[in-house]
């Protein structure tokens, strides 16, 4: 590929200064107080929702920048991640518990959203680096907010 199906550096390190949020967002809620944890955790559940869905639209943006027409596959995999955030509300907006139980499904749907990266890189619809970036991203911001939830 040539240099403009690169990833430039500046995405490596955007990207993982993007899971600083969620990892302030977990220390608080390990050495924070009962006053700043609801605080934390609405701020850590919105983030992921963010992030998820930002993906989303991410994804959507390499349908269409694709030579071809792009599978039918990934227009339905880019609409996904604002549905499921929506979806992870639902408690909230119901007066159920939350926030942990929406951070833990949004935690499981961050780290699985690398199998939709794997398929995208193998219909080669990635830039060079993709998933060295995505790999990474995904399970780090997974993982922070998977502990938020459990925490």
């Amino acid at each position: 590929m040539t240099d403009r199906h690169r990833l430039p550096p500046i995405a490596r390190v955007l990207g993982f200064a993007g899971l600083l949020p969620q990892a302030a967002a977990v220390a608080v809620l390990i050495g924070g107080g009962p006053d700043v944890r609801f605080a934390a955790l609405s701020l850590a559940y919105a983030y992921a929702a963010l992030i998820f869905s930002f993906l989303g639209g991410v994804w959507w943006g390499l349908a269409a920048m694709a030579r071809g027409p792009a599978p039918r596959w990934v227009w339905i995999a880019a609409v996904l991640p604002s549905l499921l955030a929506l979806a992870t509300a639902w408690p909230w907006a119901t007066g159920q518990t939350w926030p942990g139980p929406s951070l833990v499904a949004l935690g499981v749907f961050i780290a699985a959203s690398l199998l939709v990266d794997l398929r995208l890189k193998a219909a080669g619809l990635t830039p060079d680096g993709w998933l060295a970036l995505r790999a990474p991203l995904s399970l780090g911001l997974g993982l922070l907010t998977l502990m938020a939830g459990l925490i």
